[in-house]
Parts: structure tokens; sequence; C-alpha cells
């Protein structure tokens, strides 16, 4: 059965880094500040593959992206290593804020296009299926290449054998 990622009760019970990350997220109200922008833990947290230097991505669906940028100054500025920034991601604008909270990175990410139609997220699902498929020994490959310093998504594609772009790869898998 797939995760409720939009309900992050499922990390109360996981691995002890989801459930310390659990207790940041709780703790800051993080996703309860940034609730009206649809917003979904993504990344590696949530498929339990997280490792030193990861993040916690934080997917958001921002019509304006102005008034998105406005709204994470107010309530994230204060934070450590606070920065934000507009660049254009996968050819759309997009603001993207990176702080350090209780321990975590965060990188909170933001998009004109509903959260469930953005590709990180549509890689959380992938992601989760695959790992739901191919068991605990190929999770413990992905944290391997990803502690040699590959990316996610490549990681999945090197052990899937993959070809072309992984990001757009993974994205074209039938599971």
């Amino acid at each position: 059965m797939a995760t409720d990622f939009f309900n992050i009760g499922y990390l109360k019970n996981g691995s002890e880094i989801q459930q310390e990350g659990f207790a940041v997220l709780e703790k800051t109200n993080i996703l309860e500040l940034l609730k009206s922008f649809d917003a979904v833990l993504a990344g590696t947290l949530p498929l339990d593959i997280f490792i030193a230097g990861s993040d916690l991505d934080i997917l958001c669906y921002a019509l304006d992206l102005t008034l998105f940028e406005s709204y994470i100054v107010k309530h994230f500025s204060h934070h450590t290593g606070f920065m934000i920034d507009r660049s254009t991601v996968n050819g759309i604008e997009s603001v993207i804020s990176e702080f350090h909270v209780s321990g975590f990175d965060f990188e909170i990410f933001g998009q004109s296009i509903p959260t469930r139609k953005q590709t990180a997220y549509q890689h959380l699902i992938i992601e989760e299926k695959i790992l739901t498929l191919n068991g605990a020994e190929f999770r413990n490959q992905i944290i391997a290449l990803k502690k040699s310093g590959l990316k996610t998504e490549p990681a999945f594609a090197q052990l899937l054998g993959l070809e072309g772009n992984p990001y757009d790869a993974l994205l074209r898998l039938t599971l």
C-alpha cells in the first residue's frame, strides 16, 4: 500500500532518522505553516534513504511566486543559513529556499504546478514503488551509492540499468 506522504505520521514509527525528522517537523510546525501551499515532504527522508548531507525537501504549490517568496521570508528568514532564490527548474520558474533547523537542513521548493504533478513528487512515488518491489538489499545499495557521492535519481538509474538522463528515465518507468 502506498504511503500517504501528505500525512507525516508514517515517520513517527519509521527508522531512527525518520523519527528525528518527524520530531523536528512537529516542533517547528514548518509543514503546518506551509499547509496552504499543499506542502509535502519529499526526497530521501520519506523513503528512508537519508544520509549525512541530505536535506528535508518540502514541495509547495505556489500560484503567485512573489507572494510565496514573501511568505517564506516572513516565516523562515530567522533560521540559520537562510537563503532564497528564484531559478528555472525543468523550464518552470521556481522559488527555492534553504535554511538549517535543529540539526537538519531544509529546502523549500515552490512552483506554480500542483504539488502532486511536480517532478520531485513523481520521483518520490516511483522510488517508493521501486524500493518496495526490490527490498532491503536494494535500499542498502541505494544508500551506499549515495554515500559514494551519487545523487538519489542517478543511484536508482544505475542500479536499475536505466539509460540516458536518470531524472527523465525514472519518470518513464511503468510500475
